[in-house]
């Protein structure tokens, strides 16, 4: 059972945090910066975190619930053609904290955020696959989870140039496809002896 006052600590620690990361980037963020504004002492900071960087991480960890939800918020017949809302809003609401995502998500999804985005997404999407009793968990969750990090690290650095909309109509029908891939091997070349 979580104690009420940490948690009530925690959350004026990450409250914060992205108060002063709305107001300069994370590398110019310190701990009395973030104590001070949390109204908090640093030996209470150093109670909950090991440093900034884990502070950070614990408050992105909200982003990688809702990208895992976004992505599963769909109900009834799969259809390509339309994203769940969930999918767009999350994308266009992670735009309004790039500064910070771009801090603990490398291009390519390397990165604490990354880790954790994957981690999350990976066990979700598997999770799905074996309880449909769809084959391959392993393989088509690993792949998911990369893919969309990938897509959302490199979105949130300038490599992917478009609109957070089009980049979930993209991502969306990317991993249908790779949901609905043919795994198994395919049968090898007719043995022109056996004709």
């Amino acid at each position: 059972m979580s104690d009420p006052r940490a948690e009530r600590t925690r959350d004026a620690l990450r409250a914060a945090l992205l108060a002063e990361c709305a107001e300069r980037p994370l590398a110019e963020v310190s701990v009395s910066a973030v104590v001070r504004r949390a109204g908090l002492g640093r030996a209470t900071f150093y109670l909950h975190y090991v440093d900034l960087r884990a502070l950070a991480v614990d408050a992105c960890g909200e982003v990688a619930d809702r990208a895992v939800d976004a992505l599963h918020a769909w109900r009834g017949p799969v259809d390509p053609a339309a994203p769940p809302p969930a999918l767009g809003a999350f994308l266009t609401d992670s735009a309004d904290r790039a500064a910070l995502h771009r801090a603990l998500l490398a291009p390519g999804g390397g990165g604490p955020l990354g880790d954790l985005l994957h981690e999350r997404l990976r066990a979700r999407s598997r999770a799905e696959r074996e309880r449909a009793g769809a084959p391959h968990a392993d393989t088509v969750a690993s792949a998911v989870a990369a893919a969309f990090t990938g897509l959302f690290a490199d979105w949130l650095h300038g490599l992917i140039d478009t609109d957070a909309e089009t980049l979930a109509a993209r991502t969306w029908r990317l991993l249908i496809a790779l949901h609905r891939a043919p795994l198994d091997a395919p049968p090898g070349p007719a043995d022109p002896h056996e004709a």
